[in-house]
């Protein structure tokens, strides 16, 4: 049985990494052992070369027109991928050969090439945090979620931005062969979470609010700090001396959101990070984090990541990827 080939589809524009993170992760499944081995190929338009985004080039392994058939379609994302979308010929290739892969997939920016193609429609689809609100627009008939790392639906898969590539390529490796590759694979890539497809793209601790409204940011390091204190919208208001009304107003503006709503994400968030790191029982990391019981957290946690918070905590712990329990 032939060896089940792997076809990432490069552009002028791509980003490195969105290609680099596929290709390596699945060299890596090779080299430990993945059995069939993964045959991976970097195809362009008319075999050229192409430059990254970066300015790095690299070296087309062959004219996508030239392939026939494929097991998965990686199309990488980059910010080349806007001309790529709008190529035809490109395009005309993409349907080609998504007609007669097992699975079709794309990195970061790379969903609008499988949406221009017509291949989204209908289907729920992520893409980079920060060009979600431009895909929606462009093409209606996607049902765009920014908030996923991927999203699978069917044989059709799509990533957020830049290393959610190596999430879903480790989803890729444990659908072929077993969990324990995949783990493997992410221990050797430095890597030791591998996060659920329906975990956040982006984290409360990475989102920073107008620099110049003080406020928003004195609520943040304040809840951040004490989580298990009173953090009701009234008092967080008093804090710092604004009504209620006004706090909302100010959360909306810079984070899109009600302060009661930043609160439970920013508890749900350290609850996750003390479950993956911790051996605290679950009753001690909800009442760290500022919820009434285990359960509470239990609800507001599946809620969230669609998991529980015991599931979870096998999957992402340290010592579930590292059986010594050692540092490095």
């Amino acid at each position: 049985m032939a060896d089940p080939e792997v076809l990432v589809i490069g552009y002028d524009g791509a980003e490195l990494v969105d290609i680099a993170s596929v290709t390596s992760a699945l060299a890596l499944a090779n080299r430990l052992g993945a059995k069939p081995r993964y045959a991976v190929r970097l195809a362009c338009l008319g075999g050229r070369d192409i430059t990254c985004d970066s300015g790095q080039r690299l070296v087309a392994q062959c004219d996508i027109a030239s392939v026939q058939s494929v097991d998965t379609l990686v199309v990488s994302g980059g910010l080349g991928h806007d001309p790529a979308s709008r190529n035809g010929q490109l395009l005309g290739h993409v349907r080609r050969l998504a007609g007669t892969a097992r699975r079709v997939t794309s990195v970061c920016t790379g969903t609008s090439v499988l949406a221009a193609a017509g291949l989204l429609d209908g289907k729920r689809a992520t893409t980079h945090w920060f060009y979600a609100a431009d895909l929606a627009r462009r093409f209606p008939r996607v049902k765009v979620d920014s908030s996923p790392v991927y999203i699978r639906e069917g044989r059709y898969a799509t990533s957020g931005g830049v290393t959610a590539s190596l999430d879903l390529t480790l989803a890729l490796i444990e659908e072929d062969h077993t969990a324990e590759l995949a783990r493997w694979v992410a221990m050797g890539m430095v890597t030791y979470l591998q996060r659920p497809g329906n975990q956040a793209q982006m984290s409360i601790f990475t989102e920073v609010p107008h620099p110049d409204d003080a406020v928003v940011q004195q609520i943040l390091d304040h809840v951040l700090a004490h989580p298990d204190r009173n953090l009701s919208t009234n008092a967080l208001a008093g804090l710092v001396g604004v009504s209620s009304r006004q706090l909302t107003r100010l959360f909306q503006q810079h984070l899109h959101a009600p302060p009661a709503a930043a609160v439970r994400r920013i508890r749900l968030e350290l609850a996750a990070r003390l479950l993956a790191t911790s051996e605290l029982p679950l009753s001690q990391v909800a009442r760290r984090c500022g919820f009434s019981s285990a359960e509470t957290l239990r609800q507001a946690f599946a809620s969230r990541y669609g998991t529980s918070p015991r599931a979870f905590r096998s999957t992402h712990s340290r010592s579930a990827a590292d059986p010594t329990h050692q540092s490095a």
